[in-house]
Protein backbone atom coordinates (compact mmCIF):
# COMPACT_ATOMS: atom_id res chain seq x y z
CA UNK A 1 0.00 0.00 0.00
CA UNK A 2 1.33 3.66 -0.85
CA UNK A 3 2.12 6.16 1.83
CA UNK A 4 -1.12 8.95 1.92
CA UNK A 5 -0.18 12.18 -0.11
CA UNK A 6 1.27 15.28 1.95
CA UNK A 7 -1.88 17.03 1.17
CA UNK A 8 -4.25 14.27 1.89
CA UNK A 9 -2.64 13.54 5.44
CA UNK A 10 -2.25 16.91 6.58
CA UNK A 11 -6.21 17.15 5.56
CA UNK A 12 -6.53 14.01 7.74
CA UNK A 13 -5.07 16.03 11.04
CA UNK A 14 -6.71 19.40 10.44
CA UNK A 15 -10.35 16.62 10.86
CA UNK A 16 -8.77 15.25 13.41
CA UNK A 17 -8.07 18.78 15.27
CA UNK A 18 -11.65 20.13 14.48
CA UNK A 19 -13.08 16.90 16.34
CA UNK A 20 -14.86 17.58 19.31
CA UNK A 21 -13.22 16.54 22.93
CA UNK A 22 -14.20 13.84 24.43
CA UNK A 23 -17.77 14.64 26.24
CA UNK A 24 -17.89 17.82 24.34
CA UNK A 25 -20.36 16.22 22.02
CA UNK A 26 -22.83 15.50 24.55
CA UNK A 27 -23.04 19.11 26.45
CA UNK A 28 -25.64 21.17 25.00
CA UNK A 29 -26.83 24.88 26.13
CA UNK A 30 -28.56 24.60 29.52
CA UNK A 31 -32.76 24.89 29.04
CA UNK A 32 -34.97 27.67 30.86
CA UNK A 33 -36.54 24.50 32.59
CA UNK A 34 -33.11 23.47 34.47
CA UNK A 35 -32.07 27.08 35.30
CA UNK A 36 -35.41 27.42 36.80
CA UNK A 37 -35.60 24.83 38.73
CA UNK A 38 -31.66 25.22 39.80
CA UNK A 39 -32.06 29.14 40.79
CA UNK A 40 -35.66 27.59 43.08
CA UNK A 41 -33.06 25.13 44.34
CA UNK A 42 -30.94 28.17 45.28
CA UNK A 43 -33.24 30.39 46.62
CA UNK A 44 -34.80 27.27 48.98
CA UNK A 45 -31.10 26.98 50.11
CA UNK A 46 -30.66 30.68 50.96
CA UNK A 47 -34.14 30.02 52.86
CA UNK A 48 -32.90 27.02 54.93
CA UNK A 49 -29.67 28.91 55.96
CA UNK A 50 -30.93 32.26 56.76
CA UNK A 51 -30.76 31.50 61.01
CA UNK A 52 -27.53 29.70 60.93
CA UNK A 53 -24.33 31.00 61.62
CA UNK A 54 -20.58 29.78 61.56
CA UNK A 55 -21.53 27.02 64.30
CA UNK A 56 -18.17 27.39 66.33
CA UNK A 57 -19.42 28.57 69.54
CA UNK A 58 -18.15 32.29 69.71
CA UNK A 59 -20.14 33.48 66.60
CA UNK A 60 -19.67 37.47 67.34
CA UNK A 61 -15.78 36.64 67.48
CA UNK A 62 -16.25 34.38 63.96
CA UNK A 63 -18.39 37.33 62.49
CA UNK A 64 -15.78 39.87 63.17
CA UNK A 65 -12.72 37.75 62.03
CA UNK A 66 -14.41 35.98 59.69
CA UNK A 67 -17.36 38.65 58.28
CA UNK A 68 -20.72 37.90 58.60
CA UNK A 69 -21.79 34.36 58.09
CA UNK A 70 -24.37 35.64 56.31
CA UNK A 71 -22.42 36.75 53.03
CA UNK A 72 -20.10 34.37 53.47
CA UNK A 73 -18.18 31.64 50.76
CA UNK A 74 -18.71 29.34 54.14
CA UNK A 75 -22.63 29.88 53.44
CA UNK A 76 -22.48 29.98 49.86
CA UNK A 77 -20.85 26.60 49.97
CA UNK A 78 -23.50 25.25 52.03
CA UNK A 79 -26.18 26.30 49.18
CA UNK A 80 -24.36 25.02 46.87
CA UNK A 81 -23.43 21.26 48.45
CA UNK A 82 -27.35 21.26 48.49
CA UNK A 83 -28.40 21.99 44.89
CA UNK A 84 -28.53 18.72 43.62
CA UNK A 85 -28.96 15.14 44.07
CA UNK A 86 -26.21 12.83 42.74
CA UNK A 87 -28.08 11.46 40.07
CA UNK A 88 -29.34 14.81 38.92
CA UNK A 89 -26.84 14.96 35.87
CA UNK A 90 -28.44 18.07 34.26
CA UNK A 91 -27.94 19.98 37.22
CA UNK A 92 -24.71 19.06 38.69
CA UNK A 93 -23.55 20.01 35.21
CA UNK A 94 -25.44 23.29 35.21
CA UNK A 95 -23.06 24.10 38.71
CA UNK A 96 -20.20 22.94 37.39
CA UNK A 97 -20.26 24.66 34.07
CA UNK A 98 -21.08 28.15 35.69
CA UNK A 99 -20.17 27.77 39.28
CA UNK A 100 -17.70 30.65 39.27
CA UNK A 101 -20.63 33.02 37.57
CA UNK A 102 -23.36 31.65 40.92
CA UNK A 103 -20.03 33.44 43.42
CA UNK A 104 -19.37 36.42 41.40
CA UNK A 105 -23.45 37.17 42.08
CA UNK A 106 -23.20 35.71 45.52
CA UNK A 107 -20.00 37.87 46.62
CA UNK A 108 -20.19 40.81 44.41
CA UNK A 109 -23.25 41.33 42.40
CA UNK A 110 -26.37 40.28 44.81
CA UNK A 111 -27.27 43.51 45.94
CA UNK A 112 -26.75 44.78 42.70
CA UNK A 113 -29.48 42.17 41.11
CA UNK A 114 -31.66 40.59 44.11
CA UNK A 115 -33.19 38.83 41.47
CA UNK A 116 -31.15 35.56 40.78
CA UNK A 117 -33.72 34.57 38.35
CA UNK A 118 -33.35 37.83 35.90
CA UNK A 119 -29.75 37.77 36.53
CA UNK A 120 -28.40 34.14 36.13
CA UNK A 121 -31.00 32.75 33.59
CA UNK A 122 -32.08 35.56 31.84
CA UNK A 123 -29.34 38.58 31.36
CA UNK A 124 -25.93 36.02 32.14
CA UNK A 125 -27.10 32.50 30.25
CA UNK A 126 -29.62 33.93 27.86
CA UNK A 127 -31.26 30.94 28.60
CA UNK A 128 -34.79 32.65 29.56
CA UNK A 129 -37.17 35.42 29.45
CA UNK A 130 -38.61 37.85 31.75
CA UNK A 131 -42.38 37.05 32.49
CA UNK A 132 -44.20 38.74 30.07
CA UNK A 133 -42.02 38.13 27.49
CA UNK A 134 -40.86 35.75 24.76
CA UNK A 135 -38.51 34.01 22.24
CA UNK A 136 -35.16 34.59 21.05
CA UNK A 137 -35.10 38.35 22.07
CA UNK A 138 -37.54 38.19 25.03
CA UNK A 139 -40.38 40.44 23.00
CA UNK A 140 -43.21 41.32 24.78
CA UNK A 141 -46.10 39.10 24.79
CA UNK A 142 -49.55 40.76 23.40
CA UNK A 143 -51.18 42.51 25.41
CA UNK A 144 -47.96 43.93 27.31
CA UNK A 145 -45.51 42.32 29.55
CA UNK A 146 -47.67 43.17 32.90
CA UNK A 147 -51.03 41.41 31.42
CA UNK A 148 -50.04 39.13 28.72
CA UNK A 149 -52.60 38.18 26.49
CA UNK A 150 -55.04 40.62 28.59
CA UNK A 151 -54.94 38.21 31.39
CA UNK A 152 -57.29 35.88 29.89
CA UNK A 153 -55.18 33.47 28.14
CA UNK A 154 -51.49 32.12 28.21
CA UNK A 155 -48.71 34.11 25.77
CA UNK A 156 -46.74 31.03 23.95
CA UNK A 157 -43.22 30.61 25.03
CA UNK A 158 -43.67 33.15 27.83
CA UNK A 159 -40.77 33.81 30.43
CA UNK A 160 -38.87 31.15 27.73
CA UNK A 161 -36.59 31.41 24.46
CA UNK A 162 -38.94 29.78 22.27
CA UNK A 163 -42.62 30.11 21.10
CA UNK A 164 -44.27 32.85 18.60
CA UNK A 165 -46.00 35.09 21.61
CA UNK A 166 -49.37 34.26 20.40
CA UNK A 167 -51.99 33.86 22.70
CA UNK A 168 -53.53 30.47 24.06
CA UNK A 169 -57.14 32.24 25.49
CA UNK A 170 -59.15 30.63 28.48
CA UNK A 171 -62.38 28.78 28.07
CA UNK A 172 -64.99 31.63 27.25
CA UNK A 173 -62.70 33.86 25.66
CA UNK A 174 -61.03 34.50 21.72
CA UNK A 175 -59.24 36.92 19.67
CA UNK A 176 -56.00 37.86 19.10
CA UNK A 177 -55.39 39.69 22.76
CA UNK A 178 -58.39 37.06 24.33
CA UNK A 179 -60.60 40.14 25.07
CA UNK A 180 -63.66 39.07 22.84
CA UNK A 181 -66.21 36.13 24.27
CA UNK A 182 -67.01 33.26 22.65
CA UNK A 183 -70.21 31.98 21.81
CA UNK A 184 -71.91 30.85 24.85
CA UNK A 185 -70.64 33.38 27.43
CA UNK A 186 -71.67 36.96 27.74
CA UNK A 187 -69.11 40.07 28.62
CA UNK A 188 -69.77 41.61 32.04
CA UNK A 189 -67.70 43.77 34.21
CA UNK A 190 -65.42 42.26 36.87
CA UNK A 191 -63.88 43.57 40.29
CA UNK A 192 -61.10 45.89 39.06
CA UNK A 193 -63.63 46.83 36.04
CA UNK A 194 -62.18 44.58 33.50
CA UNK A 195 -64.23 42.78 31.06
CA UNK A 196 -64.85 38.92 31.88
CA UNK A 197 -66.71 36.75 29.83
CA UNK A 198 -69.13 34.80 32.17
CA UNK A 199 -71.01 31.54 30.71
CA UNK A 200 -74.61 31.89 29.43
CA UNK A 201 -77.28 29.83 30.74
CA UNK A 202 -77.02 26.44 29.25
CA UNK A 203 -80.09 27.21 26.83
CA UNK A 204 -78.88 30.03 25.54
CA UNK A 205 -76.40 29.50 22.09
CA UNK A 206 -75.68 33.45 22.51
CA UNK A 207 -76.70 36.00 25.49
CA UNK A 208 -76.70 39.06 27.21
CA UNK A 209 -76.95 38.12 30.90
CA UNK A 210 -77.24 35.25 32.62
CA UNK A 211 -80.55 33.62 32.65
CA UNK A 212 -82.76 31.92 29.91
CA UNK A 213 -84.67 35.24 29.46
CA UNK A 214 -81.05 36.96 28.01
CA UNK A 215 -80.88 34.48 25.58
CA UNK A 216 -80.56 36.04 22.01
CA UNK A 217 -80.51 32.80 20.55
CA UNK A 218 -81.60 29.57 21.77
CA UNK A 219 -79.32 26.21 21.71
CA UNK A 220 -80.25 23.25 19.99
CA UNK A 221 -82.96 21.39 21.96
CA UNK A 222 -84.14 24.39 23.06
CA UNK A 223 -87.09 27.07 21.66
CA UNK A 224 -88.14 30.51 22.39
CA UNK A 225 -91.34 30.46 24.60
CA UNK A 226 -92.67 33.60 26.34
CA UNK A 227 -89.73 35.11 26.23
CA UNK A 228 -87.46 32.58 27.43
CA UNK A 229 -85.68 29.72 25.86
CA UNK A 230 -87.33 26.40 27.47
CA UNK A 231 -86.71 22.81 26.90
CA UNK A 232 -88.02 20.52 23.75
CA UNK A 233 -89.72 17.51 24.97
CA UNK A 234 -88.68 15.29 21.96
CA UNK A 235 -90.44 12.47 23.61
CA UNK A 236 -93.97 13.84 23.66
CA UNK A 237 -93.22 13.61 19.59
CA UNK A 238 -95.23 11.54 17.40
CA UNK A 239 -94.09 8.94 16.26
CA UNK A 240 -91.77 8.29 19.24
CA UNK A 241 -87.49 8.50 18.01
CA UNK A 242 -87.30 5.34 19.87
CA UNK A 243 -87.38 2.09 18.57
CA UNK A 244 -90.46 -0.08 19.42
CA UNK A 245 -88.12 -2.16 21.82
CA UNK A 246 -87.06 1.43 23.32
CA UNK A 247 -88.62 3.91 25.43
CA UNK A 248 -87.51 7.38 25.42
CA UNK A 249 -86.19 9.65 28.54
CA UNK A 250 -85.97 13.46 27.71
CA UNK A 251 -83.10 15.45 29.59
CA UNK A 252 -82.06 19.24 28.96
CA UNK A 253 -81.81 20.04 25.35
CA UNK A 254 -81.67 16.75 24.55
CA UNK A 255 -83.33 13.13 24.76
CA UNK A 256 -81.83 9.14 25.17
CA UNK A 257 -83.43 6.04 24.31
CA UNK A 258 -83.17 3.33 26.69
CA UNK A 259 -83.90 -0.40 26.33
CA UNK A 260 -87.34 -1.90 27.48
CA UNK A 261 -87.20 -4.63 29.69
CA UNK A 262 -86.63 -8.27 28.37
CA UNK A 263 -90.22 -9.17 29.34
CA UNK A 264 -91.84 -6.52 27.45
CA UNK A 265 -93.09 -5.84 24.24
CA UNK A 266 -92.76 -2.56 23.86
CA UNK A 267 -93.14 0.37 27.04
CA UNK A 268 -93.34 3.48 28.20
CA UNK A 269 -90.79 3.15 30.72
CA UNK A 270 -88.07 1.52 32.98
CA UNK A 271 -88.72 -2.14 34.42
CA UNK A 272 -91.48 -4.78 34.21
CA UNK A 273 -94.24 -2.61 35.16
CA UNK A 274 -93.82 -0.37 32.24
CA UNK A 275 -94.51 -2.91 29.94
CA UNK A 276 -97.02 -2.50 26.92
CA UNK A 277 -97.68 -6.04 26.05
CA UNK A 278 -95.83 -9.25 28.04
CA UNK A 279 -93.46 -11.58 25.91
CA UNK A 280 -94.55 -15.20 25.74
CA UNK A 281 -94.65 -17.31 29.66
CA UNK A 282 -95.80 -13.56 30.99
CA UNK A 283 -98.97 -12.17 31.84
CA UNK A 284 -99.77 -8.69 33.34
CA UNK A 285 -100.34 -8.78 37.22
CA UNK A 286 -101.03 -6.02 39.13
CA UNK A 287 -99.63 -4.25 36.51
CA UNK A 288 -96.20 -5.86 36.02
CA UNK A 289 -95.38 -8.15 33.52
CA UNK A 290 -95.00 -11.39 35.63
CA UNK A 291 -94.05 -15.52 35.01
CA UNK A 292 -96.83 -17.54 34.38
CA UNK A 293 -96.53 -20.82 36.22
CA UNK A 294 -97.42 -23.52 33.54
CA UNK A 295 -97.28 -26.38 35.84
CA UNK A 296 -99.62 -25.23 38.04
CA UNK A 297 -102.49 -24.62 35.47
CA UNK A 298 -105.51 -27.49 36.33
CA UNK A 299 -105.81 -28.60 32.64
CA UNK A 300 -101.92 -29.93 32.51
CA UNK A 301 -99.26 -29.13 30.16
CA UNK A 302 -96.82 -32.32 29.76
CA UNK A 303 -97.95 -34.48 26.76
CA UNK A 304 -96.81 -38.01 28.49
CA UNK A 305 -98.20 -39.74 31.49
CA UNK A 306 -96.53 -39.39 34.62
CA UNK A 307 -94.03 -36.71 33.61
CA UNK A 308 -93.06 -34.08 36.46
CA UNK A 309 -93.55 -30.40 35.29
CA UNK A 310 -91.15 -27.76 36.15
CA UNK A 311 -91.73 -23.89 35.71
CA UNK A 312 -88.78 -22.32 34.21
CA UNK A 313 -88.89 -17.85 33.84
CA UNK A 314 -91.14 -17.34 31.26
CA UNK A 315 -91.61 -21.13 30.31
CA UNK A 316 -91.65 -24.56 31.41
CA UNK A 317 -89.99 -28.68 31.49
CA UNK A 318 -91.40 -32.09 31.53
CA UNK A 319 -89.24 -34.64 32.52
CA UNK A 320 -89.94 -38.32 33.58
CA UNK A 321 -88.92 -39.20 37.31
CA UNK A 322 -85.18 -41.24 37.56
CA UNK A 323 -85.53 -44.88 36.47
CA UNK A 324 -88.09 -44.09 34.07
CA UNK A 325 -87.66 -43.62 30.54
CA UNK A 326 -89.62 -41.91 27.75
CA UNK A 327 -91.99 -43.21 25.55
CA UNK A 328 -94.62 -41.81 23.26
CA UNK A 329 -97.35 -41.22 25.56
CA UNK A 330 -95.79 -42.20 29.16
CA UNK A 331 -92.76 -42.51 31.35
CA UNK A 332 -92.12 -46.24 31.95
CA UNK A 333 -89.87 -47.56 34.81
CA UNK A 334 -86.64 -49.81 33.72
CA UNK A 335 -85.97 -52.98 34.54
CA UNK A 336 -83.14 -53.30 36.42
CA UNK A 337 -79.72 -54.34 35.34
CA UNK A 338 -77.63 -57.30 36.97
CA UNK A 339 -77.98 -59.08 40.18
CA UNK A 340 -78.29 -55.88 42.00
CA UNK A 341 -82.19 -54.64 42.07
CA UNK A 342 -82.16 -50.85 42.73
CA UNK A 343 -84.92 -50.38 45.16
CA UNK A 344 -87.58 -47.82 43.88
CA UNK A 345 -87.21 -44.45 45.25
CA UNK A 346 -89.38 -41.62 45.09
CA UNK A 347 -88.99 -39.18 41.96
CA UNK A 348 -86.15 -36.50 42.08
CA UNK A 349 -86.51 -33.13 40.28
CA UNK A 350 -83.78 -32.67 37.40
CA UNK A 351 -80.29 -30.65 38.74
CA UNK A 352 -80.33 -27.07 37.05
CA UNK A 353 -78.02 -28.18 34.33
CA UNK A 354 -81.08 -30.46 33.15
CA UNK A 355 -83.12 -27.54 32.76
Amino acid sequence: MRPPAPAALGLLLLGLLLLPLPGEAAKKPASCKHCRELVDKFNQGMADTAKKNFGGGNTAWEEKSLSKYEFSEVRLLEIVESLCESSDFECNSLVEEHEEQLEAWWLRLKKEYPDLFEWFCVKTLKVCCSPGTYGPDCRECPGGSERPCSGNGHCSGDGTRQGDGSCQCHLGYQGALCTDCMDGYFSSRGNEMRAVCTACDESCKMCTGPTNRDCAECEAGWVQEDGACVDVDECAAEPSPCSAQQYCENANGTFQCEECDPVCVGCTGKGPGQCRECIPGYTKDSGQCADVDECSLPEGVCPRRGENCYNTPGSYVCVCPEGFAETEDACVQMQPTGDAATEESPAQPPSHEDL
